[in-house]
């Protein structure tokens, strides 16, 4: 054993001076620590990359001089972002004394968004944004075609690869960026083209009068975008063919520091479908601005449905849950300083905010309410609907869910326990039958992992009452058995389980039932898909074997040379329709083994899209559902809701 002196290794009172501290300098410090301007470095930062240099383009729109955006990505996995603005100065800073555009993609906290003579609004908040994907990037080139001629820099992980040079004349103006991630600091660098072509397309609806254009050099595809609309055209377009118990509200008004543009429509389906932007950067958090126009709802429906003594007596008062059940809402506005929480922009900070969106939509409402008072009773139906529903979950979960483990109630008799206290590193399996639940049983390890057979497909809960779910026997096993609650009362401190892992037979009727569930926890336990414990098992499809050697596979593409069978072998192919054929040793192998399985965790990624993919398997259009099942249930690897 090496023994260690206090000089080697260990710094101590004496030896710490000055020279231990270390200064990073320029953008040193978004490369040392990424996620602080980025968020993260997997495909989410690496995407927020193209946002910055976007938003900057979209700056200049909403200032007033940008008229087409163009996001391409190339063949050698670099992206170029383009626009007609009116081009990054060049002339020199009077403070660093080098050019203006080698000052915005090199010091942080640098951008024209800090001059309120500029931008009187902006989706930037730090002006840190091309500075970091400049600092981010193996190399970064900068074209301006400006005041009759074209002006070019070019960067490598940050660092200026000699000045600014004028390489010709033109005449037009704009800002080309051209940006290769380096992959020294994201997990991969591979951008997702649907991702960009929703981004794109959204900006589009909030920009009108603006063409958006997408171009992929790999594929060949072309897409543009243009919503004389905006958000009018964009909410008829999310409501799509559902059931509207409402009219479509459209209303802009300007408070004393803010913009408001706001659409929305009340329909017959549950939960809040809710989008929100500020300067037309996507506030996934919300923040102030929608708790302004939730706030300006709920006094409204509270006050007039008072006054009309509307209001039963045992809801009292309506809850912001209620006023919001079945709404699909765009909630906009422009303010000139933004303060998000975090360079990522999740949720609007700004506290007058609130108040100025508050005044104007509780305005607007009563103003609407007051001259079409059928209007106000259509949504009031609505709302009172979801507060009865609201009271009935409070019931049940009093009634029912309170009976859990740590009050000494009866869990479920087909649930198989595990033995582990506490939640931390346990699974709960839920099975199809009690066939699969019998090998699941069987070769589970008991320690820590739970088994709870369903009987068929359970109950649909896209479309069945909140008093039929909760009648539902299987559905309260399953909810007994995961402890949390549903809807308002889903409390994840009381998850019994750590992971809640689906697995279901790999056919049609399994995808179906896997939708069935997902259903169930996208609409009454979202936080536990929010949070990451939902995950969905991945049974093999077929098992091919010759004398001692087997190979198991997991999905249809895969054939025996592909594993180092001859293909004149006489090799043995078995496939598996369900769980149940597999034996309790093969399952444990296979599928439920933590050192051996594969999991698919479930996210909810995009709101927009998650809502469609329901309303496809989920809602009343039963032929759409049933293409929508046979089509992709035997071809997708991995549910993404």
């Amino acid at each position: 054993m090496t023994s260690l002196n206090s000089n080697e290794g260990i710094t101590n009172d004496k030896q710490y001076d000055a020279s231990h501290i270390k200064v990073l300098e320029g953008l040193e410090p978004v490369r040392q620590r990424p996620g602080m301007y980025i968020g993260t470095t997997d495909v989410k930062g690496l995407h927020h990359m193209i946002q910055e240099i976007v938003d900057n383009a979209v700056d200049e729109a909403l200032a007033g001089y940008c008229t087409h955006i163009t996001t391409t990505m190339n063949e050698d996995g670099s992206v170029t972002v383009q626009d007609n603005g009116r081009g990054i100065p060049v002339d020199v800073h009077p403070k660093t004394g080098k050019s203006a555009l080698e000052t915005v993609y090199t010091v942080l906290h640098a951008g024209g968004k800090f001059d309120k003579s500029v931008y009187k609004v902006s989706g930037g908040l730090h002006g840190v944004g091309a500075s970091v994907v400049n600092a981010l990037s193996t190399r970064l080139e900068v074209l301006v075609h400006k005041n009759g001629k074209i002006w070019k820099m070019r960067f490598e992980r940050g660092i200026p690869q000699g000045g600014i040079e004028e390489i010709g004349e033109t005449d037009k103006n704009g800002t080309t960026v051209t940006f290769l991630p380096d992959p020294t600091i994201f997990d991969a660098v591979e951008f997702v083209e649907s991702t960009e072509l929703l981004r794109m397309k959204q900006a589009a609806y909030l920009t009108p009068g603006v063409t958006f254009t997408f171009v992929s050099e790999k594929t060949g595809d072309k897409e543009r975008f243009y919503y004389e609309g905006g958000i009018k055209t964009w909410l008829n377009n999310l409501v799509g063919e559902q059931q509207r118990l409402s009219s479509s509200h459209y209303f802009k008004a300007e408070g004393k520091n803010c913009l408001a543009e706001i659409s929305f429509q009340f329909v017959a389906t549950s939960n809040d479908h809710t989008l929100s932007f500020v300067n037309n950067i996507p506030t996934r958090d919300g923040g102030a601005h929608v708790l302004g126009f939730k706030s300006a709802l709920l006094t409204i429906m509270n006050e007039i449905g008072k006054e009309k003594d509307k209001i039963d007596k045992k809801i009292w008062e309506f809850q912001y849950s209620d006023v919001t059940d079945g709404l699909y809402g765009i909630i906009t506005v422009k303010i000139p300083e933004p303060q998000f929480e975090g360079q990522t922009k999740g949720r609007l900070w700004n506290a007058y905010v609130r108040t100025e969106v508050e005044k104007i939509a509780y305005d607007y409402f009563k103003e609407v309410f007051e001259q079409n008072p059928e209007e106000f009773d259509k949504i009031f139906e609505k709302i009172d609907l979801a507060a009865r529903a609201r009271l009935a979950a409070k019931f049940a979960k009093e009634t029912v869910l309170r009976k859990n483990v740590l009050s000494g109630g009866v869990l479920p008799g087909k649930l198989a326990d595990c033995s582990k206290r506490g939640n931390k590193g346990t699974e709960l399996y839920i099975v199809e039958g009690d066939s699969a639940g019998g090998s699941a049983k069987q070769g589970r390890d008991s320690k820590f992992q739970a088994i709870l057979p369903l009987r068929g497909k359970i109950l649909n809960t896209e479309q069945a009452s909140i008093q039929k779910i909760m009648a539902n026997q299987e559905v309260k096993n399953l909810i007994t058995a995961i402890g949390t609650g549903v809807k308002d009362n889903c409390d994840l401190e009381s998850l019994r389980y750590e992971k809640i892992i689906i697995m279901t037979d790999a056919d049609v009727d399994g995808a179906h039932i896997r939708t069935l569930l997902l259903t169930f926890f996208f609409r009454y336990m979202r936080p536990m898909i929010e949070e990451g414990h939902v995950f969905a098992a991945c049974p093999p499809i077929y098992k091919f074997s010759k004398g001692s050697k087997e190979v198991y596979v997991y999905d249809e593409i895969h054939t025996p040379e592909m594993y180092g069978f001859g293909a004149n072998e006489n090799i043995e192919t078995q496939r598996y329709k369900g769980l149940g054929e597999m034996n309790a040793d093969q399952l444990w192998e296979t599928t439920m083994n933590p050192e051996k399985r594969m999991l698919k965790k479930i996210t909810v990624e995009d709101a927009e899209e998650a809502d469609r993919l329901f309303r496809i398997l989920m809602g009343e259009d039963v032929q759409s559902r049933k293409h929508f099942i046979l089509t992709h249930a035997k071809s997708v690897k991995e549910l993404d809701v």
